[in-house]
């Protein structure tokens, strides 16, 4: 039996005959068959000294011997490390086992998703809470408007203006506070217009809610302009529009009379109104200086003036242009018995 071999020491080696390596015997080969082809004799290569082998490195092709440890010495082995075994990740419906990083990822990540679901939650309670509470308040606010007494109309509370001298206050207020108790959001203040408007002498009316229980209402009124014989001794008292807004037994002093013929209803109604449109628009100190205003037809207006002279108006037409013409020649022509301005622009005086 061969003894053990020896345990060589890490780092040496045996050195070897220069030209036993075995690419010198390769070469040596290559060399031999090219010689035999050529049929000269081999020549035997110069050997060369083995270069010094650097410390801790061995040369190429030497070999280590083994070295052993003396005798009666155990032999010592290295402790090998231990093989990393790979870690099996928990597959689905698989626990992570305890103590490893997925299992300190898995509960922050069931911690983030119960953070974000008690968010949600509260968001959702959240917006249920306003919106509950929107409801509440604009049921509150539409009980107070118009179901509550806190905005219910006053009678007291009702103000009344612009009446002039024909409307009728008493029954203007009459029909206001036909509403008391209903509060003023409720209140149709559309319909009460038109009722008041229906009534006689009211041109125009204006209504307002004022807060918290009161309205206010401005009336305009039709103001007489004329009085008009009628049939039993009677005078018919007209405003500007021709509508009738009273009756009289006398002509009142400060109102011109109107002497209208009346045998033809169509050609009679023309005249009265270009008459009534010519006493609408003349200015106040003039209207209350005349005394009568005669039609014969819708193109004849002619007033008498308290100290007896008369202007003639023609139509109705351009009553500004003849207004200020009338007014230039009184001054300028006291003497003048009448005063022709039926064509402004050529006026006339005898």
């Amino acid at each position: 039996m061969r003894p053990p071999a020896r345990p060589r020491a890490a780092g040496t080696a045996r050195p070897r005959p220069a030209g036993q390596g075995p690419a010198q015997q390769g070469k040596k080969g290559r060399e031999a068959k090219g010689s035999a082809a050529r049929g000269a004799p081999a020549q035997e290569p110069a050997q060369r000294a083995p270069a010094p082998a650097r410390p801790g490195r061995t040369a190429p092709g030497t070999r280590v011997p083994a070295q052993r440890p003396p005798a009666g010495e155990p032999v010592r082995q290295l402790p090998s490390a231990p093989a990393k075994r790979p870690q099996a990740r928990p597959g689905p419906g698989r626990p992570a086992p305890s103590g490893t990083r997925d299992d300190v990822v898995s509960d922050r990540l069931a911690d983030r998703l119960a953070e974000r679901t008690a968010m949600a939650r509260y968001r959702v309670w959240r917006r249920i809470g306003w919106t509950v509470a929107a409801v509440a308040a604009a049921a509150g606010l539409v009980w107070v408007a118009f179901f509550s007494p806190l905005l219910a109309l006053d009678p007291e509370q009702v103000r009344i203006s612009g009446q002039g001298t024909t409307v009728d206050v008493g029954e203007v207020r009459e029909a206001v506070t036909d509403e008391a108790g209903v509060p003023l959001p409720r209140i149709d203040t559309v319909h009460l217009r038109e009722e008041i408007l229906a009534m006689n002498a009211v041109k125009d009316v204006e209504i307002t809610r004022s807060w918290p229980d009161g309205l206010a209402v401005v009336l305009t009124s039709r103001e007489p302009v004329a009085a008009v014989p009628q049939a039993g001794d009677v005078y018919a008292l007209m405003d500007a529009e021709g509508v009738r807004v009273g009756t009289a037994e006398d002509a009142p002093d400060d109102l011109p009379s109107i002497v209208v013929s009346l045998a033809d209803g169509a050609a009679g109604r023309r005249a009265m109104d270009a008459a009534l449109e010519v006493l609408g628009a003349l200015p106040p100190r003039l209207t209350a200086d005349i005394q009568t205003v005669s039609a014969a037809t819708q193109d004849d207006v002619r007033t008498t003036l308290s100290d007896g002279r008369v202007i003639r108006w023609g139509s109705g037409a351009q009553v500004e242009l003849k207004t200020k013409v009338a007014q230039t020649l009184l001054r300028a022509e006291p003497s003048a018995k009448t005063i022709d301005v039926s064509s402004p622009g050529l006026p006339v005086t005898n």
